[in-house]
């Protein structure tokens, strides 16, 4: 055989569908222990974990036991036999064992009409004897990589059914950056830890923690959300723990709170950055005991709650800042999911783009089939500060601006910042405030506190405007 050429590193792609190694594995068939040889010698110094056997027996038995990305196999295995039937009759049984199994055939040259009717029976590929190295390695790497990229595609479907389950928002996640998300998700949800969801404003956190309720034991019971960025420190308290008659003067009729109206099920703790020092300890309290008093109570009650939380602050550097209990964050993160921004998934941009457009074309009773390649291409290109938020609401807008059957670019109001900024004078505080808040969200890649702080707004008013401007 020729000798080995060096080549580049073979490419393999990250995800759940990968192989327990990380090296592709080959399994190799020929009847000849010279050909074999030849194979290992040019394989494994390109970083292939091959595996040889000498007869189609041999092989079923080492498909039946091992996981493999690819499979070369020779056609004839008895001597002065040309018909290549053994070598047919084991690629049948290849492709009827798992139809995504890459099958490359070796065949005497000039055999090509055995070659066909072999490509016909789901062989991916041929090779001729004496084989090129070059061209044996660009079809192995070419096939190894279409084989893991389907494994992949149909664990990321299979999962996703999972997901798709009645009663929570269709939770859309294909981008390879999203299959730690979906892991995560799918091993965690059962159980009953506690989970931190972290990521950039508008990342879709509370609808993943939907999404775990949804999936978990507790999906009978309530899931209840609560905004603790929105909460003022004095109503804090009444609010997750409830009151009782007279408690404040206010406190007309006893009140349940938000932990007591998720007995059973799961209560989501949105912006739990935001939670001041003192009512972190109270917060801490209650998951350590499992118990809750309300305000001007002495009566503690047992709860059976799950906790998810989420936040868009990093609370390890909050906590070495003197900001967050490091207690309490061991409480919160037994198990983190980090999502990452639009920009890190841009995979999913034409998928919601679809969703989105979708939703709101029959909320509105809008006749629009698409979206104009060059109005993708600006969606695409977008750096979408406020992330699948703003994406939901760019959509929203586009909808309901659109005099066509496909949405344009100018639909989309992506372009508006510059035309606007240029006249100010011209247009009103509040196109004004989300002009500003827009920008700041951009040059602080979405991070609230410190797009709150350049503007000299608190964490919860800049919340509010994004609220209400759709952000």
């Amino acid at each position: 055989m020729p000798s080995s050429t060096k080549t580049g590193e073979i490419g393999l792609s990250a995800g759940l569908a990968q192989s327990a190694s990380k090296f592709p594995r080959i399994l190799a068939a020929d009847d000849q222990q010279h050909i074999l040889e030849a194979i290992e010698l040019l394989l494994k110094p390109q970083g292939y974990e091959v595996d040889v056997v000498r007869s189609p027996e041999l092989a079923r038995e080492a498909l039946a036991s091992s996981s493999y990305d690819a499979v070369l196999i020779d056609l004839n295995y008895t001597r002065d036999t040309t018909s290549g039937q053994e070598g047919l009759g084991l690629l049948s049984d290849i492709v009827a064992m798992d139809s995504t199994l890459p099958v490359i055939v070796m065949t005497a040259w000039g055999n090509v009409d055995l070659a066909v009717e072999a490509m016909r029976r789901g062989a991916r590929d041929f090779i001729q004897k004496p084989w090129e190295n070059e061209r044996l390695l660009a079809i192995l790497r070419t096939q190894v990589e279409l084989h893991r990229a389907l494994q992949r595609a149909e664990r990321l479907a299979a999962e996703n059914r999972l997901l798709n389950v009645q009663g929570r928002p269709e939770f859309i996640a294909t981008a390879p950056s999203m299959v730690p998300v979906l892991e995560a998700i799918t091993r965690f949800a059962p159980s009953d830890a506690n989970v931190l969801i972290t990521g950039e404003h508008g990342t879709g956190k509370e609808i993943v923690a939907r999404t775990i309720h949804v999936l978990s034991l507790r999906a009978s019971r309530q899931l209840v959300a609560v905004n603790t960025g929105g909460l003022a420190e004095g109503v804090f308290e009444s609010e997750l723990f409830g009151h009782v008659k007279g408690a404040f003067t206010d406190a007309r009729t006893d009140r349940i709170g938000r932990f007591e109206l998720a007995d059973g099920g799961t209560i989501f703790l949105d912006e739990i950055g935001n939670v001041p020092m003192r009512q972190q300890s109270k917060l801490l309290r209650v998951l350590e005991s499992g118990e809750i008093e309300r305000v001007g109570s002495s009566r503690s009650k047992r709860i059976d709650v799950r906790l998810i939380s989420a936040t868009n602050s990093d609370l390890q550097a909050a906590c070495q800042a003197g900001q967050f209990r490091e207690d309490l964050l061991f409480r919160l993160n037994t198990v983190e999911i980090h999502l990452p921004a639009l920009r890190e998934r841009r995979e999913d941009i034409p998928v919601l783009a679809l969703h989105f457009l979708s939703h709101y074309a029959s909320r509105y009773r809008r006749a629009i089939r698409g979206l104009d390649s060059s109005a993708l291409q600006s969606l695409m290109q977008y750096s979408w500060p406020g992330n699948v938020r703003e994406l939901e609401h760019t959509l929203e807008r586009a909808v309901l601006m659109c005099r066509t059957e496909q949405i344009q670019p100018g639909d989309l109001g992506l372009g508006l910042q510059r035309s606007q900024a240029q006249n100010l004078e011209e247009l009103s505080l509040e196109s004004v405030e989300t002009i500003l808040i827009r920008k700041a969200l951009q040059r602080f890649q979405g991070n609230v506190s410190q797009a709150a702080e350049a503007l000299g707004l608190s964490r919860g008013a800049l919340y509010r405007r994004m609220e209400k401007y759709g952000l």
